[in-house]
């Protein structure tokens, strides 16, 4: 018995230690490097929205990505999330207005990212803007034909409402 509550211990312990702390948002595993890569990369993509521009988002995005944007809602591929980002972006300006990044988790060439966010949306023939508010869990995997050299391969985003 007292082997098995070492275990759970050390078990405890090394999850602990991988894990790191959520709620201060400091839980990240890997180098300066990837972390600061990652950042970019989540950058790089906000930006991209801010203007509208399909194909720089899509260089941040593996060929195999799949998101569930919503219940209803999966994209499978570049492709498809080319033709779902052409058809959304005809119609509504999006502009992050935050995205705090809660926790991290980077092991070797795959990167785990919970963030909350909210994005104001803007619709392009005139109404009104709207807020959309919503926690996502990006996975991230080293891709060097990215400009960081990671890109994200799955995605949920779960609506605040």
């Amino acid at each position: 018995m007292n082997v098995l509550r070492m275990l759970a211990v050390v078990a405890l312990i090394s999850t602990r230690c991988l894990a790191g702390d959520a709620s201060t948002g400091s839980n990240s595993i890997g180098s300066d490097k990837d972390r600061n890569a990652l950042q970019q990369t989540s950058v790089a993509i906000r930006v991209a929205f801010a203007r509208g521009d399909v194909a720089t988002i899509l260089e941040y995005h593996h060929p195999d990505v799949v998101k569930a944007l919503a219940y209803n809602k999966l994209l499978n591929g570049r492709e498809a999330l080319r033709a779902d980002l052409t058809e959304t972006l005809s119609h509504v300006s999006l502009e992050w207005q935050e995205n705090q990044v809660e926790s991290i988790l980077i092991q070797g060439d795959t990167a785990v990212e919970m963030t909350a966010f909210t994005i104001k949306g803007t619709p392009k023939d005139g109404g009104q803007p709207f807020i959309f508010k919503g926690r996502a869990m990006v996975v991230y995997v080293r891709y060097p034909k990215s400009p960081t050299g990671w890109a994200s391969i799955r995605e949920v985003v779960q609506p605040a409402n």
